[in-house]
């Protein structure tokens, strides 16, 4: 651990204190202190805490007095011993006089987070946030020669320990069944409380049975455990499989259910229940290691179909309610629609930026929902094959989800050890806005990452414009806007004025100018519009001009075309006028409204640029002519002292490498 301390001058610098060497060698995951600053907390990737203190001003001074002390006397026996006479001994003052360590506290799991809080009395409170999504805060007294942590409390209400892996909705759409990898736990979802807590093994599928009395989970080594609700107890454990029970559903009866497991085998399982008519589903998926889904009949258990074109497992897939359609998701990250009449692929589409973890339709409808690693849950519509919306607000990957029978809620669970839950509104998604929101995101989120925006027509290479889109570009564009949006209305201005003339004669006063046009000097307002342009970096004007919407450019190019005229800023308006012309070229050469305004730009450009060519030839031929007569009077070359110089020194130069190597 580093302690540095920070000078505050004209310029900020930064000089070495000294150095702290904890107990623990990995690096330290977190560092914080007191709100009085006496108390230095860190801990690293373990579950050990280290507790600094630092002293005061007054305890150094008594430390470094003690300090003083014992090497007078090392000094004085020193001096005894070799009878001369000794030098004044000096105590250099380090890091480790005005820090001191306090204890170590022992967490019950690593640590993730640490916060502590000074209190009257020299007592001090620690609250830890471990790996285990619990809070444990501890207390001691700073005074004691030797604190010692006493827990004083420990938060384990409510979530899990460990990360839930599956979820599933009651029928009456009021309770939400979550397992993770130790404990199972039903929630009311109106009131967000945990209703039963029941102990199982690490449970990777589950279900509600019909009737909502009883559910049963598909554990990890294989087993089946069904739980009563009322009780909280365990009635079952059903040996079920010889590896991973990985999927879990009703049979299209409602008498049984179905069972997926990593042993390669399928398994139909019976129980007595009413029967419920409400299905029609009679088709059996089963996605495979081999990337593709086999799909059976569930009466006869006769093969039907075999669906492939993922690159990766599939590792996800639902079936709509009437049979129609099958959506899978796989490691690809990529969701495919498939229709269930010959089984051919409707379409694909890339869905999350990692795997697809899950995939579910919403009931009686052919929208569906995914959740993926990319940490966002996203709807879908399998008909239109569009995106409709993404839900984010999980931090880390989102394991599974599950929807309630209505349709009305999702829940969600994460590795960030959280549950969300999720309510449909009654407000229509607009898919316009969504895309516009999705857009502007990825906008700000390359900004963030600095990418530069390639020009259309132009493909990366080593060259490529000498600047990023930033925020001062985005402002420099806006700038450019509000520029042409007060040309436009000036402009309307003074065609409302002559109107008014023609109809009332000279007696109608001139319109005020923009009080912006006042403030710089009166100008015009074309002129104002060229001062914009000028004042943005030369490196952001490509790139600000790439911002730039469409709908500005018309008038753009007009304005470029009177400045062109008069012969203002031809360089600067080239430069401008031909990055629009690479850029826009398609809609542009297809507006016949621009036609005329491009082709009396051609000639204008042409004709200032040879001006401009004339002008600079001839300014260099006179600048060789000067020097040549110069030359020619003084007899003498006209850089021949400064060539001779330069020669020189070159010449020192190498003489002195070449000492530096034979000396090396």
């Amino acid at each position: 651990m580093f302690l540095t301390q920070i000078y505050s001058l004209r310029i900020l610098s930064c000089k070495k204190a000294g150095s702290i060497l904890r107990e623990a060698r990995d690096r330290v995951v977190s560092l914080t202190t007191d709100a009085k600053a006496r108390v230095i907390a860190c801990h690293g990737s373990d579950s050990v805490l280290e507790l600094f203190m630092v002293l005061s001003e007054d305890e150094v001074q008594k430390k470094m007095t003690k300090k003083l002390k014992k090497a007078k006397k090392k000094a004085a026996k020193a001096q005894e011993d070799a009878g001369e006479e000794a030098a004044e001994p000096v105590v250099e003052r380090m890091l480790k006089d005005e820090i001191i360590r306090l204890t170590n506290i022992k967490a019950s799991s690593k640590i993730r987070w640490v916060d502590c809080l000074s209190c009257p009395g020299g007592e001090l409170k620690v609250a830890l946030l471990l790996q285990n999504n619990t809070v444990e805060t501890y207390s001691l007294k700073t005074s004691d020669k030797t604190p010692a942590a006493n827990k004083t409390s420990r938060l384990t209400l409510g979530g899990h320990r460990t990360d839930v892996r599956t979820l599933a909705f009651s029928s009456d759409n009021l309770a939400v069944l979550s397992a993770s990898g130790d404990t199972v736990k039903v929630w009311n979802r109106s009131t967000l409380q945990v209703i039963r807590t029941m102990a199982c093994e690490y449970a990777l599928c589950s279900l509600f049975v019909p009737g909502d009395r009883q559910i049963i989970l598909g554990t990890k080594n294989g087993k089946l455990q069904i739980f009563e609700l009322a009780s909280g107890s365990l009635l079952e454990t059903v040996d079920a499989h010889d590896g991973a029970v990985w999927s879990l559903c009703l049979a299209p009866d409602q008498r049984g259910i179905v069972t997926g497991s990593a042993d390669k085998t399928v398994k139909f399982w019976e129980f007595e229940l009413i029967k419920d008519q409400g299905t029609t589903q009679k088709l059996l998926a089963v996605s495979l290691l081999d990337c593709t889904v086999k799909v059976f009949y569930t009466d006869t258990l006769k093969f039907f179909l075999s669906l492939y074109g993922h690159k990766l497992p599939v590792l996800c897939l639902d079936i709509s309610h009437d049979s129609t359609l099958i959506a899978t998701g796989s490691a690809d990250r990529n969701v495919k629609i498939w229709g269930l009449d010959f089984g051919d692929c409707h379409r694909s589409m890339f869905a999350h930026d990692d795997s697809v973890m899950f995939l579910q339709f919403v009931p009686k409808t052919h929208l569906f929902f995914t959740a993926g690693k990319d940490k966002k849950i996203k709807q879908w519509d399998a008909d239109k094959f569009e995106h409709i919306q993404t839900l984010e607000g999980h931090h880390r990957e989102v394991w599974c989800l599950t929807i309630s029978p209505n349709g009305d809620h999702i829940v969600s669970s994460s590795h960030d050890k959280s549950l969300r839950l999720w309510e449909r509104t009654r407000e229509p998604v607009i898919l316009e806005e969504e895309r516009e929101m999705e857009r502007e995101a990825e906008f700000e989120e390359s900004m963030a990452k600095g990418d530069v925006p390639v020009v259309p027509g132009e493909t990366e290479g080593e060259a490529a414009p000498a600047g990023k889109k930033t925020i001062e570009t985005v402002k420099a564009a806006e700038r450019i806007m509000e520029a042409l949006e007060l040309y436009k209305e000036e402009a309307r201005k003074m065609e409302e004025y002559k109107y008014a003339c023609e109809r009332a004669g000279n007696e109608v006063p001139p319109p005020k100018p923009n009080p912006i046009l006042v403030a710089f000097g009166n100008i015009s307002p074309s002129r104002y519009v060229l001062d914009v342009i000028k004042k943005v970096r030369s490196s952001e004007l490509e790139i600000s001009l790439l911002v730039l919407p469409f709908s500005y450019v018309p008038e753009l190019l007009t304005l470029f075309n009177g400045y062109i005229k008069e012969s203002l800023e031809v360089e600067l308006v080239c430069r401008c006028l031909f990055f629009l012309l690479k850029i826009h070229f398609g809609l542009i050469s297809s507006n016949q409204m621009l036609l005329s305004v491009i082709d009396e730009l051609r000639t204008n450009t042409l004709s200032k640029v040879r001006e401009i060519r004339d002008v600079m030839g001839f300014n260099s031929a006179a600048l060789q002519f000067l020097q040549r007569e110069i030359e020619s009077k003084e007899d003498v070359m006209f850089f021949t002292d400064a060539t001779g110089q330069l020669k020189e020194k070159k010449k020192k130069r190498r003489k002195r490498e070449r000492a530096i190597l034979t000396i090396a």
